[in-house]
């Protein structure tokens, strides 16, 4: 069996929110990447929190012709190559967002070959993964934040994560202040803890969006409310600055679900930065490398958890390692998926069995993806989670 055809498709799902009385229109982008055998069998991958359209040309253009005629079931000999073709000295981004896909792709059709689902074949550890729903988006005001938080509730979840210091870097020559938007964030986490009670897990999410500094303030000021980790608290996901932000709060923090190779990983666990690392499989290399970061968190006695959205393709690690943990039931990246893929598990009761089908265990819809690839990208389209 042999690798016969490589194909890309660059995706922007639009969705809508209600916001309390009015529909919020949004996006989030996506890149989905097939690989057909020469015996017909075909496998199915995706990126996203990136350029679709980047991540389509690199695949296409650079990866495919490299791939055509390999053995699809050599994934660990493919990481490696795609590694050496496309960031040679250790880069991130595009490339390991590429590589991630394929990986994904690759790791869908051995299971298929070998009639077993993924987490299976990745250990075999559990066949349901606990899930925590992200539901406090920025564009939400106050009340409609408050009215999220207790639809989540009523929908069964008792863990949830919301978005914290919202372009605080980001949009510094706008006339606002980084002070202002800690406060706002205080306020809105207050309103949402007292809405939902002491006995949910909640969660905040800065997505790299603070400084260390502003970080800390915002990690003091959260404190009283219990929260049960802090996501990407600093830029740059800066090791030493989250080491010494972990030893100013009582907050747990987490991270790395943007990182794209394993060094990262190695430098959090090896500077104590993080309480709970959080790779990505559509954007950390696929299974093939999120496996190897399982296991150096293992051996560090540190947890892994899903940050980043995802979660149909990040429930095989955590189902198939032994330290697994949480999914992210991401809303608005489960929205997306629902238009792509079919017979989606759901999350119940904030837990999400696993498939038996072979490979992902779930299907693309063709017809559904090749429409909205002709679509034009709408502006202002999102990145993920």
């Amino acid at each position: 069996m042999k690798i016969a055809k490589v194909t890309a498709y660059p995706l922007n799902v639009g969705m809508k929110f209600d916001t309390g009385g009015k529909a919020h229109e949004s996006s989030l982008s996506m890149c989905l990447v097939q690989i057909e055998t020469d015996d017909g069998l075909t496998g199915t991958g995706m990126t996203a929190i990136t350029e679709e359209e980047v991540i389509a040309a690199i695949v296409e253009r650079v990866a495919a012709p490299a791939l055509v005629g390999e053995d699809p079931l050599a994934t660990e000999r493919i990481w490696e190559k795609l590694y050496w073709l496309l960031a040679p000295r250790g880069q991130g981004g595009y490339a390991c967002h590429a590589i991630a896909a394929i990986d994904i792709a690759l790791w869908d059709l051995k299971g298929k070959v070998l009639e077993q689902p993924l987490w299976r074949l990745l250990g075999g550890a559990r066949s349901r993964v606990p899930t925590y729903t992200t539901f406090g988006f920025p564009f939400y005001d106050r009340d409609a934040l408050v009215a999220a938080a207790k639809r989540a509730i009523s929908s069964g979840s008792n863990r949830l994560k919301m978005v914290v210091g919202h372009g605080a870097l980001k949009r510094r020559d706008e006339p606002r202040a980084v002070e202002s938007v800690i406060e706002e964030d205080i306020r809105r986490v207050a309103l949402v803890r007292d809405a939902v009670g002491e006995e949910v897990a909640l969660f905040v999410d800065a997505n790299c969006n603070l400084d260390p500094f502003n970080a800390a303030k915002l990690a003091n000021r959260l404190e009283p409310y219990d929260i049960s980790f802090f996501e990407e608290p600093v830029t740059q996901n800066d090791a030493r600055a989250l080491a010494d932000l972990r030893q100013r709060t009582t907050i747990p923090l987490a991270g790395g679900q943007n990182e794209g190779l394993a060094y990262r990983f190695r430098e959090f666990l090896v500077a104590k930065a993080l309480d709970v690392l959080q790779p990505n499989v559509t954007i950390t290399g696929g299974y093939t490398q999120c496996l190897k970061i399982a296991g150096m968190a293992h051996a560090f006695n540190t947890g892994i958890d899903n940050g980043g959205a995802w979660p149909h393709h990040n429930m095989h690690l955590h189902g198939g390692v032994m330290n697994g943990g949480m999914v992210e039931y991401h809303l608005g990246a489960v929205e997306c998926c629902r238009q792509v893929f079919g017979d989606l598990p759901v999350s119940v009761g904030g837990w999400l069995d696993l498939p038996d089908s072979p490979g992902l265990g779930f299907d693309v819809d063709l017809d559904a993806v090749r429409e909205l690839a002709k679509r034009p990208n709408a502006a202002g389209k999102g990145k993920g989670g």
